[in-house]
């Protein structure tokens, strides 16, 4: 991938990627425009922090065990582990696996074995078991694709697994000489992946293992993916989603199923519920508690990132609804129905209570509901950002993985009685002791009678008497949020010396089912308006220099910094990631395409083509004056480049100031790109092209 010079004085930065080479300009007058804090978060971040994840307790109750990510800096290769860590004392963590690939682990019932997901020699994820020091461990599967899934059974003596199933086409290319052209063959709209790429005529399916034996047996195909599964507290019936019905080409819908152990007696048990997600057994196997939505509106159209509610579902029987909008329970989010990490969610053994995470205006809860008084819910934690958790045996209390405005991925134990909370894990102490950070404030306006939360960073050591620079984030979805968590992006700009305003626009989730659809339809209207009101609001304060004012969006925040520069010259600059600008294209480019943009936009691309047109950016490329820097994955199957290079060759063409950073082996996910330096070279430039026609 090349390699990171840096340098100082009148040197350049130069960031080698490939073929592709990034070069920022001398840096001496940014120093001159802004003052010097010392200790702020710079655009290397990444290299100094830790995440804990993938938090799983003993059966015991005494030990967690969980993953820890990190980058190193003289490789820059990612490396995930697993480590174990003590509940009764304050010993630190114990790392127990050395390969870097590790992740997910999962006790055994007996609690003497730890099973988790690791490479092979051919780099394929498999389910490998070991003892919780780290030794005796060897590898259960040998799948040709990765598992990505898996679940023990009651008795521990199998594992049911999920992964991939190639296509005729699929699986020749495997074995095919790798000198042979692969020439592929598409037969359904969703042919590909972000993050994956090519998927052809392959689905996902499930899989049980012998842990003696080793003999594997396929339990579930056919067309559609079917998600993790999970064992029926009785060891007899596995519990699934499955995206196999006919309206999976167009739509999210997706449907629970229940089968025995083998495969056989395979029976639906969501009914006409539109989209279900997360599943847990009741204590008796009788019952399942999921996230779903009871039809197509209740989940806003498209997906359970905009809304959802838990259920309990039980053959022969009446539907219970136990919760309402007022919380979003947590989701996959990840833009197609059916993932391999359905968010947490528990029936207690001992008061059966049902235990899960949820989100209320851009913050995360740890919530307790009770199936037998339907509506009636409560919320252990206030605030933070919970990325991930699971419970106790006995539900006695929660470990979550999670982050707030002053700390970033550590685990915590949370007593579900008290709500007393208790931090597990240090990993990145020394990094928020020795930096100085952006201070979080809160406010709202009204606007068409909806109430739009902000989010405002002030820069390390604010001073009110001063005057500050402008940047207006927003965020992508639309169906997202910001929340009270620690944002990089936000820390590095404030570092370089900037405020940051951060709005919750109509359409963002976690704010209720009707705020959240208020955008379809809508795109760069009412959300637009929402957004420059609240950036004015602050640009009003007296300590905000209202002729330094710039833009940033990534996915659909790109699409709205594209819609806002050509719709007002308001801004100075504009930094812009994998945006949406062309939305007859993108209909058809991309993996949600058509999904997606039915909902979002409202009708078929040919029968709707003039909306489709009144709400893309690029229709509005001509009314462009502020200097725009694109930034794009070459690998974006969600947000393909094509958005980028079309905006880009519309403005050249109209003879605007823009530039073209295209980053190599980068899917839509930029800020979590595998290679450390595409984050860098992101919020480099990002701080580097705002200075430059800000000043």
């Amino acid at each position: 991938m090349g390699e990171l010079r840096s340098g100082i004085g009148n040197q350049n930065l130069e960031y080698n990627f490939g073929s592709l080479q990034i070069l920022l300009p001398p840096t001496p007058s940014q120093s001159d425009r802004r003052p010097k804090v010392p200790k702020t978060v710079q655009p290397d971040y990444h290299y100094h922090l830790k995440t804990a994840s993938n938090p799983a307790i003993s059966p015991d109750d005494r030990t967690v065990a969980f993953t820890v990510h990190r980058f190193d800096r003289d490789s820059h290769v990612s490396i995930t582990d697993i480590f174990v860590k003590s509940l009764d004392d304050a010993t630190p963590p114990n790392q127990i696996t050395t390969t870097g690939k590790a992740s997910k682990p999962s006790w055994s019932p007996d609690g003497t074995k730890l099973a988790f997901i690791d490479q092979d020699e051919s780099g394929t994820d498999q389910i490998y078991l070991g003892d919780i020091s780290g030794a005796g461990v060897s590898p259960l599967t040998s799948q040709v694709a990765n598992v990505d899934a898996y679940a023990w059974s009651p008795d521990q003596t199998r594992i049911a697994f999920r992964s991939l199933v190639s296509g005729p086409d699929e699986l020749d290319a495997i074995h095919a000489d790798s000198h042979t052209p692969k020439i592929r063959t598409a037969r359904r709209i969703r042919y590909r992946q972000d993050e994956f790429g090519w998927r052809g005529d392959s689905f996902y399916h499930l899989f049980v293992v012998d842990i003696a034996s080793k003999e594997v047996t396929q339990i579930t195909c056919g067309e559609g993916d079917d998600g993790p599964p999970v064992w029926s507290p009785d060891g007899t019936k596995i519990a699934f989603i499955s995206d196999r019905n006919h309206e999976r080409e167009f739509t999210s819908k997706t449907e629970l199923f229940v089968c025995s152990s083998d495969g056989s007696d395979l029976v639906q048990w969501s009914g006409d519920m539109f989209m279900v997600e997360s599943i847990a057994w009741s204590p008796d196997s009788s019952r399942i508690s999921v996230t779903a939505g009871r039809n197509n509106t209740e989940v806003g159209g498209y997906g359970l990132t905009t809304q959802s509610c838990v259920y309990i579902v039980e053959p022969g029987a009446e539907t219970i609804k136990l919760t309402d909008d007022s919380i979003r329970p947590h989701t996959a989010g990840s833009g197609l129905p059916v993932t391999p990490d359905s968010p947490f969610m528990m029936w207690t053994d001992v008061d059966r209570q049902i235990v899960f995470g949820a989100d209320s205006r851009g913050q995360s809860h740890v919530v307790i509901a009770d199936p037998t008084t339907p509506g009636e819910f409560r919320l252990v934690t206030d605030g933070w950002h919970i990325t991930e958790m699971t419970a106790s045996s006995g539900a006695g209390f929660a470990i979550v993985a999670a982050s707030s405005p002053t700390s970033y991925g550590e685990l915590h134990l949370i007593d579900l009685n008290s709500a007393d909370v208790r931090t597990l894990t240090s990993f990145n102490t020394e990094f928020f002791d020795n930096h100085t950070l952006a201070t979080l404030e809160k406010f709202s306006i009204t606007r068409d009678g909806f109430e739009i939360e902000s989010r405002v960073w002030l820069p390390p050591n604010f001073d009110p008497a001063k005057k500050y620079p402008l940047l207006l984030d927003v965020h992508g979805g639309p169906h997202s949020t910001f929340y009270d968590s620690f944002y990089p992006i936000h820390q590095v700009a404030t570092g370089a010396g900037y405020v940051v305003v951060a709005p919750n626009p109509r359409g963002s989730c976690t704010y209720g089912l009707d705020f959240a659809i208020a955008v379809h339809g809508d795109w760069g209207i009412g959300d637009y308006e929402d957004v420059m009101a609240a950036m004015e609001l602050v640009a009003s304060r007296d300590y905000i220099d209202e002729s330094r004012v710039v833009i940033h969006g990534s996915s659909y925040g790109g699409f709205m910094s594209c819609w806002a520069v050509g719709h007002t010259d308001r801004f100075n600059a504009a930094v812009i990631g994998a945006p949406v600008t062309n939305l007859e294209s993108f209909y058809g480019t991309s993996d949600i395409g058509v999904n997606f943009t039915e909902t979002q936009i409202g009708g078929e691309r040919i029968e709707a083509i003039e909306q489709y047109r009144k709400h893309s950016p690029l229709t509005y490329v001509r009314n462009v004056n502020t200097p725009v820097l694109l930034l794009h994955g070459e690998d974006d199957v969600r947000v393909p480049i094509e958005q980028s290079e079309q905006y880009f060759v519309a403005l050249k063409r109209y003879g605007k100031e823009v530039e073209f950073v295209r980053l190599p082996d980068t899917n839509h996910g930029v800020f979590k790109a595998k290679h450390p330096m595409i984050r860098s070279g992101y919020f480099a430039r990002m701080i580097d092209w705002f200075d430059r026609h800000n000043s």
